[in-house]
């Protein structure tokens, strides 16, 4: 693990995104609440909220943060048949949040897989990446 005692602590903010594609049959039942195992995109942004606190469990070597905000937006995509997942993470502290933000991406993502793989296995999780990262002696970056 990098030994960040000595950095300082700043605000720090990571945003990231990714999207499952699906048949239309099935983004048309997540739309509508209908799918069998409930509100599927409520249960993906509580899994996603949670996985953004659990990061330093499921990474190696990554920090544990005490997270100050998480956001998990999803976006209907019906002309790609797709939904996107855009999650946001903030704390005060020595080190980033880019691995929080991506671990919620993820793990919301992969929730609607589980939610949905019943009806349509061959949906397909693509495009995960960082969009933007605030703070720390790096600054301000955003995907081009």
């Amino acid at each position: 693990m990098v030994d960040v005692g000595e950095k300082p602590e700043t605000s720090r903010r990571a945003t990231a995104t990714g999207r499952i594609v699906m048949r239309p049959e099935t983004l048309a039942q997540i739309a509508a609440g209908s799918a069998a195992k409930g509100d599927v995109l409520g249960v993906a942004r509580i899994a996603a909220i949670q996985a953004a606190k659990r990061t330093a469990d499921l990474i190696p070597l990554c920090h544990p943060l005490a997270l100050t905000r998480v956001a998990v937006d999803f976006v209907i995509d019906r002309q790609a048949d797709a939904v996107e997942c855009t999650s946001s993470a903030e704390c005060s502290g020595r080190t980033g949040v880019e691995m929080e933000a991506l671990c919620a991406t993820s793990v919301g993502l992969l929730t609607i897989y589980d939610m949905c793989k019943a009806m349509d296995r061959g949906m397909r999780i693509e495009g995960i990446r960082l969009l933007e990262k605030s703070g720390g002696k790096s600054g301000h970056w955003t995907a081009t």
